[in-house]
């Protein structure tokens, strides 16, 4: 962080975004472990700004649910797309929408931090328009 700082530049920490998981109760599972939470605890110490993409995402696949998450996941049966002739289920990687969603989380996180790069940003949509 220190070497960020020297050079003017503003450090910024992510925490990991949430993978396609749910229990039986149909609420997103972590597979992380203890990353996020030590990705948080460096921001506090250093006091470095962090945008919270593990539990932004969680709200995110709560609201979806198991199944329509889907949707926003590289998921694709056979032959639907010469890349994956034999389809994929991968419940880590975003599809296009997923990752425009998740773009949007962490857009909105930096607003909310108010970090300096915010004032070149312009929002084309809001999370929940894309959501849709």
């Amino acid at each position: 962080m220190t070497e960020v700082r020297a050079k003017k530049a503003t450090p910024v920490l992510l925490t990991p975004v949430m993978r396609r998981k749910f229990d039986d109760q149909g609420k997103p599972v972590d597979t992380h472990g203890e990353y996020p939470d030590i990705v948080r605890s460096v921001a506090s110490d250093y006091k470095v700004a962090l945008i919270d993409m593990h539990r932004s995402s969680a709200t995110l696949l709560t609201r979806y649910g198991a199944e329509a998450s889907r949707k926003l996941f590289l998921q694709l049966q056979p032959g639907e797309d010469p890349n994956y002739p034999k389809g994929i289920e991968d419940n880590t990687h975003f599809n296009p929408l997923g990752a425009e969603i998740m773009a949007g989380l962490a857009a909105e996180g930096i607003r909310d931090q108010r970090l300096p790069i915010a004032t070149f940003m312009k929002l084309l949509k809001s999370v929940q328009e894309v959501a849709r």
